[in-house]
């Protein structure tokens, strides 16, 4: 007789790897988190913002890329729920909004629920450092459509806002400041041509120990994206945050443009903050321009905010002070990369629009 299971979708260990993840995703349950696990959606209650003068709902969609295929061809799968949520949460409080809920999307050729512990643990993970529930999420097992060791994540989360505390950048002019917060490494962004680098061009081995990032090639690739969420709604609580850009795709050349007025542009110091390792690798190829390197990556900046001119050593001070709140989830290889470091990397301008590279 024909059965499901010969086709290539074993229902048996879907419901297994429930059984083995539905711990983690209990331990990011807050409050307000109605009913259980196994219900057809999430649902999550409001009671807690009923002070706030007008409510707002943000919504925020994202994956992780093509760095899942260093994922798998490390078979490391533990870091990647972290970037998974990083990617969507950092986005909401670029608007200052609270995050309040996750859900997950798992879309696999073939399911070993061992495998989806590590990812749906990472996401857990990356839920709790940005104080989060995780509601809901689907796994696809979809043999044909992906190689039985393929595999690729969508998240989607939901913040919360006051409308008149929302940050929309508008009042941003000439002479502001950036104050650009590091990242952990390259996060989730440009990994196509990281690949292309380090694999097809160099012909670096994945598991080979490299000095300079005192770590494995792979592992470095795989350092988790830096979650800033309580960072920011703390600065912004203490703070007049104008304007906040998440660098991602794009980097420091079309993020920050997005989030001032038009007529105005920026200018960046390119060396007045400290780089991850791997991008002072990168740049000791010689191989690449310094418009296409800040074009392709976060070059070491993972959000930028937008303050007077008076009140950007307040920040800096204020950031650099602040305890590491997420290095408590990661490896101990990866804890001195989660540390949270500001810098003051340039300032608005209004001779000009577009990004100038200093």
């Amino acid at each position: 007789m024909l059965t499901y299971k010969n086709s290539g979708v074993n229902i048996d260990e879907g419901n297994r790897a429930v059984d083995l993840i539905k711990g983690k995703i209990k331990q990011t349950y807050d409050s307000n988190v109605v009913g259980d696990l196994g219900s057809f959606s999430g649902l999550y209650s409001l009671k807690d913002f009923v002070g706030m003068q007008e409510p707002v709902l943000l919504a925020s969609t994202d994956g992780v890329g093509t760095k899942l295929k260093i994922a798998q061809m490390m078979d490391k799968h533990d870091t990647v729920g972290i970037d998974l949520v990083a990617m969507c949460v950092n986005d909401l409080i670029c608007q200052g909004a609270k995050p309040l809920f996750f859900l997950d999307y798992i879309a696999l050729g073939k399911l070993v629920p061992e495998h989806i512990e590590k990812i749906v643990g990472g996401i857990a993970d990356g839920c709790k450092m940005s104080s989060c529930s995780l509601i809901g999420g689907e796994t696809a097992e979809m043999p044909g459509m992906y190689g039985e060791d393929d595999y690729d994540l969508a998240g989607f989360s939901i913040g919360i806002a006051d409308k008149k505390n929302i940050i929309s950048g508008q009042d941003v002019k000439a002479g502001d400041v950036l104050v650009g917060i590091s990242s952990s490494g390259v996060h989730s962004n440009g990994f196509s041509f990281v690949r292309n680098i380090f694999l097809d061009e160099y012909k670096y081995d994945l598991n080979k120990h490299i000095d300079m990032l005192d770590m494995s090639l792979g592992d470095a690739l795989l350092t988790p994206t830096k979650i800033y969420v309580n960072l920011a709604l703390e600065a912004i609580a203490n703070n007049n945050i104008k304007s906040i850009a998440h660098i991602t795709g794009g980097g420091l050349v079309e993020n920050v443009v997005r989030v001032i007025p038009k007529g105005l542009g920026i200018d960046v110091d390119t060396k007045s903050w400290k780089k991850p390792a791997i991008f002072n690798m990168i740049e000791e190829f010689d191989a690449i321009e310094k418009r296409e390197l800040h074009k392709s990556f976060n070059m070491g900046i993972g959000l930028v905010m937008i303050v007077d001119k008076e009140e950007a050593d307040k920040l800096v001070d204020f950031i650099n002070n602040r305890k590491n709140d997420n290095a408590e989830y990661v490896e101990d290889k990866y804890k001195d990369l989660m540390k949270d470091e500001a810098f003051i990397i340039g300032k608005v301008s209004d001779s000009h629009d577009g990004v100038e590279l200093i």
